[in-house]
């Protein structure tokens, strides 16, 4: 099944050139001019897409909009920004939003192609190996399917099959970077990790040196747990990066 790609540009001719270089790579593109568009085509009630690429000054409905409308109906659907603004809290803006990955115009449409499967890659990636002295996390087999994998750590639960994560049995949504973050946490509770050991299992490409990105995604974390009493669970390091903090 060819994987669907949502262009959001209002740009004429760069929406063209896109969906023309990403068809020729196998995907199946549909074109929206305007925030409005696209928010007619996200409509129903499952999002018809894969993976959405939108610029942010679009007509009828800005980019940032666009973002917290998909994030309000689907936690985990990729979004990649592609914009002409180039200044840092433009991203990390984004990034609070919702936003998975962010690239600037002019962009190389084979960059884009890569990070496209970049983030469907890691959609639903592998859990680590857990250690047998990690004693905080567990794995469970259901029925003897040994690719059904649970990890607990205090009230935290996370199953990474149904891609669910509760705490003391009340869901919390996450979006998939978030997920993965915990996920890599969770499988490793003793451990401390450096931002680069986060970013990397997280996104699953070599850490490019920047803090903002991963800190943005934990605030975002911390800020999701901080009603269930939990968010003080991840505990930064300084200097080094975060950890799990034990009872």
């Amino acid at each position: 099944m060819e994987t669907r790609v949502l262009i959001v540009e209002d740009d004429a001719d760069i929406n063209d050139i896109v969906a023309t270089h990403l068809a020729r790579q196998g995907y199946s593109c549909t074109q929206a001019f305007s925030g409005s568009e696209a928010r007619l085509l996200l409509s129903a009630e499952h999002l018809p897409f894969d993976i959405v690429v939108s610029d942010l000054m679009l007509p009828g409905l800005s980019g940032e909009e666009l973002v917290s409308l998909i994030r309000e109906r689907d936690a985990r659907v990729p979004i990649i920004v592609i914009s002409a603004r180039t200044a840092a809290s433009d991203r990390v803006d984004l990034l609070k939003l919702g936003a998975d990955d962010y690239l600037t115009k002019p962009f190389d449409l084979d960059e884009l192609v890569a990070r496209i499967e970049v983030q469907l890659r890691h959609r639903a990636p592998a859990v680590p190996a857990t250690k047998p002295s990690d004693s905080a996390s567990c794995r469970d087999r259901e029925g003897g399917d040994a690719s059904r994998r649970r990890l607990r750590f205090r009230d935290w639960e996370l199953d990474s099959e149904s891609r669910t994560f509760t705490v003391a049995g009340d869901a919390v949504e996450l979006t998939r970077i978030e997920f993965n973050i915990l996920e890599t946490m969770m499988a490793r509770p003793k451990r401390v990790f450096s931002k680069a050991e986060l970013f990397e299992a997280a996104w699953g490409e070599p850490f490019a040196a920047d803090d903002n990105t991963l800190n943005v995604h934990v605030s975002n974390i911390r800020a999701k747990l901080r009603s269930t009493g939990t968010d003080s669970y991840i505990k930064t390091v300084w200097g080094m990066g975060f950890k799990l903090v034990e009872a």
